[in-house]
């Protein structure tokens, strides 16, 4: 595996006090313990930062335990370059590779053991950044707290999409003068930080989705033959009637109310002139008034299945209702 951000080296060194005193620097204190008593083998930790966000390559070479404090302000996301890692965190046992990031929770404690050849390429975020991003993303603050999934799986298009943004960040870094430019700093820090909520499951996904993807609109001529069937209910008014009123064919009018309504017309005007009878009912003097005569006035010519339809729309018969 060729060494990444090869320019910014922090530690080169195969003491590990000094690693775990460099690495503790950048990201936060821990104890750091080999897995073996072998022979000592370098540690290489190269790292640079750009505002929010970090970057750092970080190999051990030989099996190691880290037990870091909770890392409270910042988030991390770690990719295996090679080998293997077992992270336990929050609760959660995740096996790391190639495949599969480890995403840590940084309110809890954290226990990891690096196999030896296992290198990591770690992307660092403040976590208010993150959930600044996420605020602008959805328009509004999420619901509840932004909580991340431990892991993520690298192989689904929206986690290879970020990973090229990561890697293309990587070779600026790499190379001469890279995200020197403010402006260019910040839109970087955006991408990456809206492209991992994209990647990685969250609290906040469901949210996310619904913002990408909204309830489509209804379309102007299903508003009006819903309105037409509202103001007209009392009327002999058909499916027929309506879809020419509008026109539609029957057929494009009922597609159009399945997909937009979540109904038919025939039960939109069902229920409007069941609506109607209903407000008709609890105006009416019961002295004066029946029940059938004003079921038949909106259009319902047989009474039982009447009556059926109105207490399993309203909850009680139309004869209760008239009497108020």
């Amino acid at each position: 595996m060729t060494e990444v951000l090869s320019g910014f080296c922090r530690v080169d060194s195969p003491d590990l006090e000094e690693a775990r005193e460099r690495v503790g620097e950048v990201f936060c204190p821990h104890r750091l313990e080999p897995v073996d008593r072998g022979t000592p083998t370098p540690v290489r930790f190269n790292t640079a930062g750009f505002g929010a966000v970090g970057l750092s390559y970080l190999s051990y070479g030989a099996s190691v335990r880290i037990r870091p404090q909770p890392l409270r302000s910042f988030v991390l996301v770690q990719i295996p370059l090679s080998g293997r890692a077992l992270v336990r965190t929050g609760g959660t046992e995740v096996v790391s590779d190639p495949t599969t990031a480890s995403v840590p929770d940084p309110d809890a404690g954290l226990d990891m053991t690096w196999e030896a050849g296992n290198e990591q390429l770690i992307v660092r975020i403040e976590r208010a950044a993150l959930d600044a991003q996420l605020h602008r993303m959805l328009g509004r603050p999420p619901s509840k707290p932004l909580r991340l999934a431990a892991s993520v799986d690298l192989r689904t298009p929206a986690a290879r999409s970020w990973l090229s943004t990561v890697d293309m960040v990587r070779t600026d870094l790499d190379g001469p003068g890279g995200l020197t430019h403010p402006v260019l700093r910040a839109q970087v820090e955006q991408l990456l930080m809206g492209q991992l909520l994209a990647a990685v499951p969250h609290s906040a996904t469901g949210e996310l989705l619904a913002v990408a993807d909204p309830a489509p609109a209804v379309p102007k001529v299903i508003r009006r033959a819903e309105a037409l069937i509202e103001g007209h209910a009392r009327e002999p008014l058909t499916v027929d009637d309506v879809a020419e009123a509008v026109g539609l064919s029957v057929r494009s009018l009922q597609e159009g109310f399945r997909r937009h309504l979540d109904t038919t017309p025939t039960a939109r005007l069902r229920d409007a002139r069941l609506a109607g009878v209903r407000t008709e009912l609890a105006d009416a003097d019961p002295t004066r008034c029946t029940v059938s005569q004003v079921a038949a006035d909106w259009g319902f010519g047989h009474l039982g299945r009447f009556a059926v339809a109105y207490r399993e729309r309203f909850g009680e018969s139309p004869s209760d209702t008239l009497r108020g």
